[in-house]
């Protein structure tokens, strides 16, 4: 039941989000700080992550690939599809509802106890239009982008660490990148990271817009916002696997 409540108030806060602004200048300059907080302000840790995870990826392909029979190009193959499938989109999106989600949940939490908001309601300006749409539209514009330089930096880091360690040239990796590939994984990755920059922000959203209490609710409501943030985020990609694959 408290499932099914908790989705309820999430469609009525929705619903309320799509009324007409009360002034459409006010509200593109929150979508703009939006987009730098969200997108901007997680650039760095994409980066260290993609080149890492790139990285890695390649170490390990080529530690289980020992048979002599497998061509070296069949290493930068799988780094390459995993990343693009896997690593890029769903691993940065779990980062980011730690980084992005607490951010937006402690910051609505925050507005919500000091009684902004309810000042806010009172001039007669839409919360919900104000605060929280211009933060789901800069998710879902920024995220993807994020996610785009993060399968180009994962491939570049799988291909500095191969030929760091000595494990494949240069030359080789880049044969291989062009091998079999699929366009169709890139845009399968895309979608993905819609679906999942609309969780990352939507959800921490919502239980900050709606925390009640003090600070001790602030922390408790950031905490459950990740929480369940990343959960729907990986059930979401096993049915986008499941449906798309």
């Amino acid at each position: 039941m408290k499932i099914l409540k908790e989705f309820g108030a999430f469609i009525k806060m929705a619903g309320g989000m799509f009324r007409k602004p009360e002034n459409p200048k006010m509200y593109w300059k929150q979508f703009m700080l939006q987009c730098n907080d969200i997108g901007i302000g997680s650039l760095g840790i994409i980066c260290i992550i993609s080149v890492f995870i790139g990285a890695v990826s390649t170490l390990q392909t080529a530690y289980q690939l020992v048979s002599p029979i497998i061509p070296k190009t069949t290493i930068a193959q799988i780094v390459r599809d995993t990343v693009i499938l896997e690593f890029a989109p769903t691993l940065s999106c779990i980062v980011l509802c730690g980084v992005v989600g607490s951010k937006i949940a402690s910051e609505l939490g925050n507005m919500r106890v000091s009684e902004q908001i309810d000042a806010l309601e009172i001039m007669g300006i839409n919360t919900k239009g104000y605060l929280v749409l211009p933060k789901i539209l800069a998710g879902l514009v920024t995220i993807p982008l994020l996610i785009m330089l993060a399968m180009v930096l994962g491939i570049w880091g799988g291909r500095l660490a191969g030929t760091a360690a000595g494990i494949i040239d240069p030359s080789i990796f880049d044969t291989g990148l062009v091998m079999a590939f699929k366009a169709y994984n890139v845009y399968f990755a895309l979608i993905k990271s819609f679906v999942f920059a609309f969780i990352i922000t939507a959800v921490p959203a919502f239980y900050g817009y709606n925390v009640k209490g003090g600070a001790l609710e602030i922390g408790h409501s950031s905490t459950r916002a990740v929480v369940v943030s990343c959960v729907l985020l990986l059930l979401a990609d096993y049915i986008l696997s499941a449906l798309l694959l």
